[in-house]
């Protein structure tokens, strides 16, 4: 587990300094990637319903479809479109004494989330805190095992990484 915050901190480290658009780049990547794996993406959620029985609550949640995975698809682009929160000037004043002070908007470094049966998270969570400079550390459940790898590999792709 030391070595999943070791590797977090480092990508931290390289997110920060990341240009806006090379992180939009992989946000519309990952979109992309997401649309063209779509057959492989619900099969890997239906090998996740299989082990769940129908009546259950979080049965909905854990459901991908072809409109489900288009709409993470499109939230993940629109995202992309978004303004870059990173060295944004949130406010900025001069004191009498004439010292400049700003407030500029920096990322957090890293960010872990914790989340059950709902496979679209993980797309959501990387692309906003990937968007915003952060790494992320996504542990999902048990119940949506096969899609979360899923996730991670296209996500892998997206950012140019082995797989």
């Amino acid at each position: 587990m030391n070595e999943i915050f070791i590797q977090a901190k480092k990508a931290a480290r390289s997110l920060v300094t990341s240009e806006g658009n090379k992180r939009n780049e992989v946000l519309l990547r990952l979109a992309s990637l997401l649309r063209e794996n779509a057959g492989q993406v619900l099969a890997a959620n239906a090998l996740d319903l299989e082990k769940m029985d129908k009546s259950n609550p979080l049965y909905d949640r854990l459901l991908l479809n072809a409109t489900r995975i288009e709409g993470v698809a499109s939230d993940t682009a629109a995202v992309a479109s978004l303004p870059d929160p990173v060295g944004r000037l949130i406010s900025s004043t001069v004191r009498p004494n004439g010292l400049r002070i700003k407030r500029v908007s920096v990322p957090f470094g890293v960010v872990g989330v914790i989340f059950e049966s709902r496979p679209n998270v993980a797309y959501d969570v990387f692309s906003l805190c990937f968007k915003s400079g952060n790494a992320c550390i996504l542990k999902g459940s048990k119940d949506a095992e096969n899609s979360n790898i899923k996730a991670l590999e296209l996500m892998r792709r997206a950012l140019g990484l082995r797989v």
